[in-house]
């Protein structure tokens, strides 16, 4: 089964590929199942019915509009339109899922909370992704600013078990130490958060919810996967058995990045026997 369950097109904000060409090098790559997950990231960033979108990128002098990034969510509307169209056109040549990618906050949980009850009949799949926390991208390094390396850690695997215990409506947890992608000061060592991370895999487990491998740590030149093989090895030793594997692609470069090299990590060197894929939420396991 080769399937990318975390791929992102022109309805997020950072990304410009169109819907189309996803599925069409999805197809050309002989994938069986592609599922979109775009952005939602309320706290930093506005619907488009609220008006007033701001823009970035560039230097802002000059710049092309068309390459500028919007600060706004998905337009939901259009995406679930623009989503069965393509399922409906490419039907014959591959499976296409609906989904998206949850950045929620403790503050803002009942935004998605009224979210997902108004496009849970649409939705087949939602990863649940800490992007920020008080606020406060990673990225630009505002929420490591005034913090040690011990402090923004364990900040952000509280955020994130906070939410989870509040919030239930999402599929898998989304690239589990994301955290370590932005840390200026290294690799923080695993140990030093092992005990929080097993209760953030736990309660997953508990809860019916799964965990993904995140492709993206090979064009990002990171040392390990997302998340790394010692939270793997951990989420398998608690029980986990629900992962899916996706490229966090945001261009058709990197589509299905590394799929079948993700694969063979989680078989041969973690010992997982199933892959899943997910439809109307429901979890679905295929041999790799």
């Amino acid at each position: 089964m080769l399937a990318d369950y975390h791929v992102h097109t022109e309805f997020s904000d950072d990304s410009h590929e169109p819907m189309e060409e996803q599925v069409k090098r999805a197809i050309a790559l002989g994938l069986h199942e592609l599922c979109f997950t775009d952005h939602v990231d309320y706290g930093i960033k506005k619907d488009w019915t609220e008006g007033d979108i701001e823009y970035r990128g560039g230097d802002g002098i000059g710049t092309p509009a068309d390459s500028l990034e919007p600060l706004a969510n998905v337009d939901y509307p259009a995406y679930v339109e623009k989503f069965r169209r393509m399922k409906q056109a490419f039907a014959s040549e591959i499976t296409l899922r609906c989904g998206l990618e949850f950045g929620v906050q403790t503050g803002t949980i009942s935004r998605y909370e009224e979210l997902f009850g108004r496009y849970e009949q649409n939705l087949d799949f939602v990863l649940l992704s800490i992007h920020q926390v008080e606020n406060k991208e990673f990225w630009n390094q505002e929420f490591q600013q005034g913090r040690t390396q011990k402090e923004y850690n364990e900040r952000y695997y509280q955020e994130m078990y906070e939410v989870m215990k509040a919030f239930k409506h999402y599929s898998v947890l989304a690239h589990v130490n994301l955290i370590g992608r932005y840390d200026k000061a290294g690799k923080y060592p695993f140990a030093a958060v092992k005990d929080m991370v097993a209760e953030i895999l736990k309660l997953a487990i508990a809860d019916g919810k799964g965990i993904e491998l995140n492709t993206s740590s090979w064009h990002y030149g990171m040392d390990d996967t997302m998340p790394s093989r010692d939270i793997l090895h951990l989420y398998k030793d608690l029980g986990g058995k629900i992962i899916t594997i996706g490229s966090d692609a945001h261009s058709t470069k990197y589509l299905a990045d590394h799929l079948q090299e993700a694969g063979e990590i989680l078989r041969n060197e973690i010992g997982f026997a199933k892959i899943y894929t997910f439809e109307h939420g429901e979890p679905i396991a295929h041999d790799f």
